[in-house]
């Protein structure tokens, strides 16, 4: 039986935890249909790492970034070298960056400072951000509202994409996802859309409109339901995207195909030929109702 095409948008595949069997990982992966990877950077060593990956592997693609709560010692420095590792030609986001209030191991003001520096070398640099918020929203919406409406962004090179960023492990509300589809952002949904208790994200992510989400799983964290407690691996986009197609009342291989077309437009990469997505499913269904937040699982300071 042939499985659909999917793309792992957000996986740490460089982390020490796929040291001992990261070529079996990608084997199963490919065994799911995940035929594309992408691995957001968290400093400036594990940007090089990722990169490192893509070089080695053609399915894996990455990002390079500073991770909210790396940003502690981000400076002009710092940006000169993600500028440098950004010219790689499979770096294909800046991220991952943004805001995290939970673990409180840096300053608003300085995370914020890095979150702002680099938003503005995405725009210089044309590429799109993978964008992390944990009990920041407020604070996030507004960074990147006025970034998306600043002039100076707005003439950008990236500008001229369809797609400028990705909201990483949504677990917003209504209201975030709305003004995410304003900023031409696309949500990441993972292991916690699969949570029997994320009953609030359950039924906003019902509502939510294929044309705006990607499949993801943040692996080695936030491993779905029903692998739970054991270390997450890209392989588990295809729970993710099970969940995902049984709150739509859609199939698997149209959630596949439709996600999956949003992160190749979104990255800029091709996943090969895919299939064609079937006419039953409108591309854009209303937001119905607003959602509260669901939080996201506990387990680093990076997941």
């Amino acid at each position: 039986m042939t499985v659909p095409t999917m793309v792992d948008s957000h996986c740490h595949l460089d982390m020490e935890q796929f040291d001992t069997d990261r070529a079996a990982v990608l084997k199963r992966a490919g065994a799911q249909g995940v035929r594309r990877i992408v691995n957001p950077g968290i400093d400036l060593a594990h940007s090089r790492r990722a990169i490192e990956l893509a070089e080695r592997h053609p399915q894996v693609y990455a990002a390079v970034g500073i991770h909210p709560n790396s940003s502690g010692d981000f400076n002009e420095r710092a940006l000169t070298q993600l500028a440098a590792l950004a010219e790689h030609p499979k770096v294909v986001a800046i991220g991952e960056i943004g805001l995290d209030y939970h673990w409180d191991l840096v300053s608003p003001q300085e995370q914020a400072r890095a979150f702002r520096g680099q938003l503005e070398l995405a725009a210089e640099t044309g590429l799109p951000v993978i964008i992390h918020n944990r009990n920041a929203s407020a604070d996030v919406a507004q960074i990147l509202g006025e970034w998306t409406a600043s002039e100076r962004t707005r003439s950008s090179p990236l500008a001229q994409r369809e797609l400028w960023g990705v909201l990483h492990a949504f677990s917003g509300d209504a209201a975030l996802a709305l003004a995410a589809m304003d900023w031409q952002f696309t949500l990441g949904l993972g292991g916690a859309l699969t949570f029997k208790n994320a009953r609030s994200l359950h039924k906003l992510a019902s509502q939510l409109c294929l044309d705006r989400l990607m499949l993801e799983t943040d692996a080695p964290w936030l491993t779905p339901h029903p692998m739970r407690g054991k270390r997450n691996e890209p392989a588990n986009a295809a729970l993710v995207a099970q969940r995902l197609a049984e709150l739509l009342a859609a199939t698997v291989e149209e959630v596949a195909a439709r996600t999956t077309a949003v992160a190749c437009a979104l990255f800029g990469i091709d996943a090969g030929e895919l299939p064609a997505p079937a006419d039953g499913l409108p591309l854009t269904a209303d937001i119905l109702s607003e959602s509260t937040p669901q939080p996201r699982e506990s387990a680093t300071s990076y997941g």
